[in-house]
C-alpha cells in the first residue's frame, strides 16, 4: 500500500526541492541571456521608428553630427546610442533600438544576483520567463529609456545585494539617467517596502542593517561619478548632466494629464498578454498567504502597489505595467518550481493529464476562433459557445476524475502543467506579435504610438525622384509643411530638411509633404501622391466582436492620418531628360 505523506513532509520536501540548483547553472543563465537577445535582435531594424522613438533617436543622431541638441529626459538613451551611431557613420533602426534591446536582455541575469531570496531553481525560471515576456520584449524593441529604468534599478538592486557596491553605485547612476519611469518604480519599491514594515513591525530593513558607513560612501561615489561622466558622454555633451533631472517633473506633471486609455484596458492586457503569469501568480499568492510565507507575501504586496499605481497614474500607458511584470512573474516562477518537483513513478500519469489538458484547451481554442467568424446572435454561434463551455467542463471533470482514480496531486501537476503548455505556446504568439516580429505589423497594446503606415514606400518614392531629378537620392531637399512628427524627419534623415507652417508663396522647393490635398497653391505648380502615414487601432470604440477578433487574429478597426508627398512639375521625367 503507498505511503501517504504528512503535509508537513511534503512541505519540506518542496523547500529542499528549490533549494537544490539545477545542474550547469551558469550555461543556462547564458541559454536565457542569448534567448532574450534573439528574440529582441531578429527583425528589429524591420520597421521605422515611432514619434516617440523618433524623437529621441534624432536627439541621438544630433549628438553626432555636433549640433549640440538639447536633451530631453531620458539622457542615458541619447548618449549610449549616440556612441553607436558615431562608430556606424549615421543613424539606423536597428541602432536606434539597439541599447534597449540589449538592456532588455540583461535582465535575465537579475534572478541570478536573487538567487538566495529566490532560491535557485525559481531563479532560473524567472531568467527565462523575463526573456520571453510578451511586454518586456515590446519595450526593449522600442526606442527609449523605459526599458534601461527598469534593467539598471534592478541590477543595482542586485549589486547591493551581493554587496557589491561599486557596481551598485554605477548601476543607480545610470539609473538616474534613464528617464521618467524611473521614479514610478522607486514609487512602488518605496510603497511597497513602507507596508512591509508595518507588517512585519520592523524599524530597519535586513540589507540595511548589515552595512557599513564604507559601503554606501563607495556607492554614493562611484554614482556621483557615472553621473558626471555618463550624464555628459566624457564631458562631450555638458548638456545630458541637466537633462536627466527634468525626468521627474515629467514624471510629476503626468498626475495632471489624462492619457485616455482606461484601467479596465490596463488589466485587460494582462490577461490578453500574460495569463500564465496571472494564473500562477494567484495560485502563488493564495498558497503563500495561507502559509504565510515571507517571500510570496513581499512580492504579493510589490505587485499590488505597482498596479494600482500604473492604474491610478493619469496619464499611464500600457507599457506602465512593466514594474508590475517583475514582482508578477517572479510570484509564477515559485509556482511553477513546485510543479517541477515530479516523481518517478508519477511522470507517465503527469503527462497523460498534461497532454489530456492541452488537447482540450486546443480545442476550445478552436471554438473561440470559429466565434470570430460567426454572426452573434445565430445558431452556429450558439453551437459554438455549447462546445466551448462543454469542453471547458470536460475538461474539470477529466482532472477530477484523475484526482479521484489516482491522487489529487497527479491530478493537480497535470492540469498546471497542461494550462501552462498551452498558455505558453498563446504566449509565445503574443510575444511574436507584441515585438513586431512578425511579417506584417500588428495592432498591439504595447506600441505606445500611431506607426507609420507606408513610410517604406514613401522613402522609396522620395529616394528615386531625388535620385532621378538630380542623380543623388539624397540631394532633393524637402520641405515638411505644418506637419509635426518626428518620425517622419527620421524616415528623410539623408536629406536637408526644413520645417514650416505654411509654404511661403515665393517659395518653390523641390519637394513637400503636407497634410492638405486640396491645396490650390501647391497643385499649379506640382504633382501629389497621398501616403497613409500615421494610424492607430479604435480601442475606445471597439465592440465584443472587435475584441474577440483581436484576441484571435490581432486585427482592430484603425483610425488613419493622411499626408501628400509633393513634387514640383519641372522634376518629372516627362519634363526633363533622365539618366543614362
Amino acid at each position: 500500500m503507498r505511503e501517504r505523506r504528512s503535509h508537513g513532509q511534503r512541505q519540506h520536501d518542496e523547500k529542499q526541492h528549490l533549494m537544490k540548483p539545477f545542474r550547469h547553472q551558469t550555461a543556462l543563465y547564458i541559454i536565457a541571456f542569448l534567448l532574450a537577445l534573439a528574440v529582441r535582435l531578429i527583425r528589429l531594424g524591420t520597421w521605422t521608428l515611432t514619434d516617440l522613438e523618433a524623437q529621441w533617436a534624432l536627439q541621438a543622431l544630433g549628438v553626432v553630427q555636433g549640433t549640440h541638441p538639447a536633451l530631453g529626459s531620458q539622457p542615458a538613451y541619447v548618449l549610449l546610442t549616440s556612441i553607436f551611431f558615431f562608430f556606424y557613420g549615421g543613424g539606423t533602426n536597428f541602432l536606434a533600438r539597439f541599447v534597449p534591446a540589449l538592456a532588455g536582455s540583461s535582465l535575465v541575469f537579475v534572478p541570478f544576483l536573487f538567487r538566495e531570496r529566490l532560491k535557485p531553481r525559481p531563479a532560473l525560471i524567472l531568467a527565462f520567463f523575463l526573456a520571453v515576456d510578451p511586454g518586456l520584449v515590446a519595450l526593449s524593441r522600442q526606442a527609449g529609456s523605459s526599458i534601461l529604468a527598469v534593467t539598471f534599478v534592478l541590477l543595482a538592486w542586485g549589486c547591493w545585494e551581493r554587496k557589491q557596491s561599486r557596481w551598485a553605485g554605477v548601476f543607480a547612476g545610470l539609473a538616474l539617467l534613464s528617464g521618467p519611469s524611473l521614479w514610478e518604480g522607486l514609487l512602488g519599491l518605496g510603497l511597497a517596502w513602507a507596508i512591509l514594515q508595518m507588517l512585519e513591525r520592523r524599524g530597519k530593513s535586513e540589507t540595511a542593517s548589515n552595512r557599513g558607513g564604507s559601503e554606501w560612501l563607495s556607492a554614493f561615489w562611484f554614482g556621483i561619478g557615472t553621473l558626471l561622466v555618463g550624464g555628459t558622454l566624457f564631458f562631450l555633451s555638458p548638456t545630458g548632466l541637466s537633462a536627466w533631472l527634468s525626468s521627474l517633473p515629467e514624471y510629476l506633471s503626468g498626475w495632471r494629464r489624462f492619457s485616455g486609455i482606461s484601467a479596465g484596458m490596463m488589466l485587460f492586457s494582462l490577461i490578453a498578454y500574460q495569463p500564465l503569469a496571472v494564473l500562477l501568480a494567484l495560485s502563488a499568492m493564495v498558497r503563500g498567504w495561507l502559509h504565510r510565507s515571507r517571500r510570496v507575501m513581499r512580492l504579493s504586496i510589490w505587485m499590488l502597489v505597482a498596479l494600482l499605481l500604473a492604474l491610478f497614474y493619469p496619464f499611464h500607458q500600457v507599457s506602465d505595467l512593466v514594474w508590475t511584470l517583475l514582482p508578477l512573474w517572479a510570484l509564477a516562477s515559485l509556482e511553477l518550481a513546485r510543479a517541477v518537483n515530479i516523481l518517478p513513478a508519477e511522470r507517465r500519469q503527469v503527462i497523460g493529464v498534461a497532454a489530456l489538458s492541452v488537447i482540450i484547451l486546443f480545442f476550445v481554442w478552436l471554438q473561440f476562433l470559429a466565434l470570430t467568424t460567426l454572426p452573434i446572435p445565430s445558431s452556429q454561434a450558439t453551437d459554438s459557445i455549447w462546445l466551448l463551455f462543454g469542453s471547458l467542463a470536460l475538461l474539470v471533470i477529466c482532472i477530477l476524475l484523475v484526482g479521484m482514480g489516482w491522487s489529487a496531486r497527479t491530478a493537480q501537476l497535470g492540469a498546471m502543467w497542461g494550462v501552462a503548455v498551452a498558455l505558453g505556446i498563446y504566449s509565445f504568439g503574443a510575444m511574436l506579435g507584441a515585438g513586431n516580429l512578425r511579417v506584417m505589423q500588428d495592432q498591439e497594446m504595447w506600441t505606445a504610438d500611431r506607426t507609420p503606415a507606408q513610410a517604406d514606400l514613401l522613402w522609396k518614392v522620395t529616394n528615386e525622384l531625388s535620385d532621378w531629378s538630380n542623380y543623388n537620392i539624397n540631394a532633393q531637399p524637402v520641405s515638411i509643411v505644418g506637419i509635426d512628427s518626428p518620425a517622419l524627419e527620421w524616415l528623410l534623415r539623408g536629406h536637408q530638411i526644413s520645417l514650416v507652417s505654411a509654404l511661403s508663396p515665393s517659395a518653390s522647393p523641390p519637394f513637400a509633404i503636407s497634410t492638405d490635398q486640396n491645396n490650390p497653391a501647391l497643385a499649379a505648380s506640382y504633382r501629389g501622391e497621398s501616403f497613409i502615414w500615421r494610424q492607430a487601432p479604435q480601442w475606445g470604440g471597439a465592440a465584443v466582436s472587435d475584441w474577440m477578433r483581436w484576441l484571435a487574429y490581432r486585427q482592430m478597426p484603425q483610425s488613419t492620418e493622411t499626408i501628400v508627398f509633393w513634387v514640383r512639375n519641372d522634376l518629372f521625367l516627362d519634363t526633363k531628360e533622365t539618366k543614362p
